[in-house]
């Protein structure tokens, strides 16, 4: 399992600012072992940010994006004291949901 995601989100006029930062390796599958053997591809494939039922953000990543990626955008709407949920699942099948309030 790995660490949480960190987020912050806060509102100012009517428009949230999300931003989060996720802790996975992100191998593309390409790298070498000192043994020379390659380590094996784990990265997310799919992430999805949620305001309460609402679907405010969907991604698909791929192996070229950074380990530990960090994210960050708006969307309209959002109230302080409402959350919002980041989750993702990765290409072994692993998966991770977090919330934050909106500030």
């Amino acid at each position: 399992m790995t660490n949480p995601t960190r987020i912050r989100a806060t509102v100012k006029d009517g428009i949230t600012e999300v931003r989060a930062r996720m802790s996975h390796a992100m191998e593309t599958g390409q790298r070498k072992t000192a043994a020379g053997g390659l380590v094996p591809a784990h990265f997310i494939t799919d992430l999805t940010v949620h305001h309460g039922d609402r679907v405010v953000l969907s991604a698909q990543f791929g192996p070229s994006v950074s380990a530990n990626p960090y994210l960050a955008f708006k969307f309209r709407g959002g109230a302080a004291g409402e959350r919002v949920r980041v989750s993702w699942i990765d290409n072994k099948g692993e998966s991770r949901s977090d919330e934050a309030e909106i500030a």
